[in-house]
């Protein structure tokens, strides 16, 4: 029955956590971060992710600005791995910005799923993160081309949860809730703001989270999403 999918992009189909893993292994080696009492790229990319992924949920509930997190989430991240926050170099979060979006790893089986998908289905996205950087994610990853529309928060003027986003994103894609369903990981963003404009969802949940609110369909691996659709 559903006509439109759409889908979260990080942590959903893009790797996030790995691609952040690698930029910011790299960044431990310019910026010889040994040298400040950084035990390790390793335990360096564990902080930034620990907190990265708090700074984010904050951004979501409208909790804090984006620029806080631009600003903050290095600095944050020296304070936890008991580091002066004074070390933190200028261009740390430029360069964290320039080199994560170039990353091009997907989820398992994620591109698997997304040749399964098209053809059968009209294909979108739907992301609080900001277009230009989410566009670079998708041609870096090479899958642009499945996806007809890229609803950002930007082009919404909302974030998820907020409905607004989700009634924007089935108004420039022709369609309405019976025809559509959202796919993502994000348990509030994702599947409680579809949710709210009464689209069926699928929880993307490998850890297996229990919620109260159930989704529509909860799945721990991305194969299961072809015996669904």
């Amino acid at each position: 029955m559903y006509k439109h999918l759409f889908f979260d992009l990080d942590h959903t189909l893009w790797d996030f956590d790995r691609n952040s893993a690698e930029s910011i292994a790299e960044l431990y080696e310019t910026f010889n971060l040994a040298d400040v009492g950084i035990p390790s790229a390793e335990a360096f990319s564990h902080h930034f992710i620990t907190i990265n992924r708090k700074l984010w949920a904050d951004y979501d509930k409208n909790l804090i600005e984006h620029s806080y997190i631009r600003q903050h989430r290095f600095p944050l991240v020296f304070q936890s791995l008991g580091v002066d926050e004074s070390a933190v170099h200028a261009d740390l979060n430029v360069e964290y910005l320039r080199l994560l979006p170039r990353k091009p790893h997907l989820l398992d089986s994620a591109r698997e799923v997304l040749d399964y998908l098209k053809g059968r289905y009209t294909m979108h996205i739907i992301t609080n993160g900001f277009a230009e950087i989410q566009a670079i994610k998708l041609d870096s990853s090479e899958i642009a081309h499945y996806f007809t529309h890229v609803i950002t928060s930007e082009t919404a003027s909302a974030k998820k949860p907020n409905p607004l986003v989700f009634q924007y994103a089935m108004e420039i894609s022709g369609t309405n809730v019976s025809e559509s369903i959202m796919i993502g990981d994000n348990y509030e963003a994702d599947i409680l703001g579809a949710k709210s404009v009464n689209m069926d969802t699928v929880f993307y949940n490998p850890q297996g989270v229990l919620v109260e609110d159930q989704p529509t369909y909860d799945i721990r691996h991305w194969k299961e999403l072809m015996a669904i659709l």
